[in-house]
């Protein structure tokens, strides 16, 4: 049964080495999403499970440890999606000065690696069992929310930490430039989000999220499904476009 959820957004940018000069302009976030993974962490799962937006060669399932990499960005920062103990970290260097990139090749899609970064950054203990699960954009709602229920009937006090954006159309500057649809669908989930409303992040319009490179989309179906009949209540942490992307930060809890 699912206990509780967290949702966070997956931009690298949550990174300070990949963000560099503008890092501080996502503290406010950074912040908000530690707090919800913190949230996540008093609640006591017995498992977690991380969902997030990914390729189909992506899609997982990851085990615990399973190796991510933002060196892609041109930075030497790699994470384990929280590494067992004794296993260790990756990112930076280590006390021995060896090779700090892991012993495994990066497997994370990159929005379980931003996970992982959170969850090492918000002292996730390694003793929770953690499973990584790519979600592809263009899976139907319907097939979203079987996986959720099957997700919440893994353990019977089941967390979710739910990665994934808003639309990225809310301004001239964005990726997908101003789309006047962007504002009022983004609306729509903030609302979802601090109600804990299930049924409207089921009825989310999928050729809209598309049109709307809401890359999110998927993965809060899939939250939606875990999250029938639990009595889970909803607190919005976040709600912001930097850049023109919308970007939430969400606790569910009993």
């Amino acid at each position: 049964m699912l206990i509780a959820a967290a949702v966070c957004p997956c931009p690298p940018l949550l990174v300070p080495e990949v963000a560099a000069g503008a890092a501080p302009e996502l503290d406010g976030l950074r912040a908000a999403c530690a707090e919800a993974v913190r949230a996540l962490a008093a609640a006591r799962p017995e498992r977690l499970i991380v969902v997030g937006p990914a390729e189909r060669d992506g899609r997982g399932p990851h085990a615990q440890g399973a190796a991510g990499s933002f060196r892609g960005f041109g930075v030497e920062v790699d994470v384990r999606l929280a590494a067992p103990a004794g296993d260790g970290a990756a990112g930076g260097d280590d006390a021995a000065g060896q090779d700090p990139s892991p012993s495994l090749p990066p497997s994370l899609p990159l929005s379980l690696a931003v996970a992982a970064w959170l969850l090492e950054h918000a002292g996730w203990d390694p003793a929770v069992p953690v499973e990584g699960l790519g979600v592809g954009e263009p899976l139907a709602a319907e097939r979203c929310i079987e996986v959720g229920r099957e997700l919440a009937g893994r353990a019977e006090r089941m967390a979710l930490l739910v990665m994934g954006d808003g639309t990225a159309c809310r301004t001239l500057k964005a990726p997908g430039y101003l789309d006047e649809r962007a504002a009022p669908f983004d609306a729509e989930v903030a609302r979802a989000l601090a109600a804990a409303d299930t049924g409207a992040l089921a009825a989310l319009d999928e050729e809209l999220a598309y049109e709307l490179k809401a890359a999110g989309r998927a993965p809060l179906q899939v939250l939606a499904g875990a999250a029938e009949g639990a009595p889970l209540k909803g607190e919005l942490r976040y709600d912001e476009a930097p850049y023109g992307v919308g970007y939430f930060v969400a606790s569910w809890s009993s």
